[in-house]
């Protein structure tokens, strides 16, 4: 960088990425220092080695960034709801589903159901459809949502650069018992009236 680079000449880059062409090292040092940046060699292999003129602290930020970001081991994070939890709860367990998974980390969904709640899985599933349609947009569905023991699973991974992975599936809601307030089944189609024979 700047006066440790003793080859010349070199082939030069600006700082807004135009060539300059082979210039000589002590003629790109001083269009470093009139703009107020580095001269930074780029390329040593080549010949003449290539340098461009940049503000190096920025470009030292940025390469230590994106180093953090490559060494991020992915973990396994969890949010547990019950079949009884309320909208603002489950909305919080959201909030926090979305933020693991920004961290690319993987979210398993649990629904925990206790003593008599066993007997009203369909509540649980509820549930896991309301988190795993807020979520659609944020991951791809590893695991479907399933019964494990006392408690409904789901596991979800965050979504990767490519291809747009599909939008995950909500767990299949239960048949509606008689008597309950669900959706009407659908009424059949009317026959069509019969034509009167013409004269």
């Amino acid at each position: 960088m700047n006066e440790q680079i003793r080859i010349t000449p070199i082939r030069l880059i600006g700082a807004e990425g135009e060539q300059h062409g082979i210039v000589a090292t002590a003629q790109a040092l001083e269009m470093a220092r009139e703009a107020g940046l580095d001269l930074v060699e780029v390329a040593d292999k080549e010949r003449p080695p290539v340098c461009k003129i940049m503000d190096y602290g920025k470009f030292k930020y940025a390469q230590s960034k994106k180093a953090h970001q490559k060494t991020h081991q992915q973990k396994l994070k969890e949010i547990r709801v019950r079949p009884k939890t309320g909208e603002h709860d489950v909305e919080t367990k959201i909030q926090q589903a979305k933020k693991f998974l920004e961290h690319n980390d993987k979210v398993q969904v649990n629904v925990l159901f206790r003593g008599r709640e066993m007997q009203h899985i369909e509540e649980g599933q509820r549930v896991m459809n309301q988190v795993l349609e807020a979520l659609m947009d944020h991951c791809k569905l590893e695991m479907p949502a399933r019964m494990e023991g006392k408690r409904m699973v789901a596991l979800l991974a965050p979504k990767t650069g490519g291809t747009k992975p599909a939008a995950p599936k909500p767990a299949a809601p239960k048949a509606t018992a008689p008597g309950s307030n669900g959706p009407a089944p659908p009424r059949p189609a009317a026959a069509p009236a019969p034509t009167k024979p013409t004269a």
